[in-house]
């Protein structure tokens, strides 16, 4: 019967030195999000809606405000998970797909949001990244961190 000792170190991961890339990610991703804060700001002051009033009801330019502020929140909301989770097995293709989606997030207005659907695929990968981080960490799948067989 292992020790409580022993128990505890089996459970422990030890992270690749690529890991970095999804640290310095994460470090660059809060300029992006700074600059959205920012941008929710000025339109804010600029369609006059007032804190703590998440969307506009204004008919005439309330669209051009909720979609700067669905920037902001949707990069917020998705950004920190996928990072700390997906990065851990797939450091490389996690911090590619958060640039991705950081970077077209950063489109608040209406006529280039076509573009969402790279944004789209990019939010897909991260999922996926995750959920394999999820499954190799479980053992269900063998490790992508050194050689052998991986989730993709």
């Amino acid at each position: 019967c292992p020790s409580r000792r022993q128990l505890f170190r089996r459970k422990m991961a030890v992270l690749s030195k690529e890991y970095g890339f999804v640290l310095l990610t994460g470090a660059a991703s809060f300029i992006m999000v700074a600059h959205l804060a920012i941008n929710v700001s000025k339109a804010r002051k600029k369609y006059k809606v007032e804190y703590p009033i998440m969307y506009s009801t204004d008919p005439e330019n309330g669209h051009i405000f909720n979609c700067i502020q669905r920037a902001h929140q949707n990069t917020v909301s998705s950004l920190l998970i996928f990072l700390a989770v997906g990065g851990v097995y797939h450091p490389h293709h996690n911090s590619g797909a958060l640039l991705v989606t950081s970077v077209l997030s950063s489109f608040s207005e209406p006529s280039k949001r076509s573009r969402g659907a790279l944004g789209s695929i990019a939010l897909l990968g991260l999922v996926g990244t995750t959920v394999c981080s999820a499954f190799q960490h479980l053992g269900w799948v063998k490790s992508g961190l050194g050689s052998g067989p991986k989730c993709h």
